[in-house]
């Protein structure tokens, strides 16, 4: 039973970490209204979205 806990923090001190190290996180959940954000695609993106589309 000690090996679960022991494994348990383990994990959890892990994930911690690489949450901390991972620069702007937001954990809030969902966002609607005034606060949502939206970015501009990528030209790479939008390209390789553009190629896959089919032809019509």
């Amino acid at each position: 039973m000690w090996k679960i806990a022991l494994a348990f923090v383990a994990f959890a001190v892990l994930a911690i970490f690489i949450l901390s190290k991972g620069g702007d996180i937001d954990m809030g959940g969902e966002k609607h209204g005034t606060e949502v954000t939206h970015e501009a695609p990528s030209p790479a993106l939008a390209a390789s979205a553009a190629a896959s589309a089919p032809a019509r």
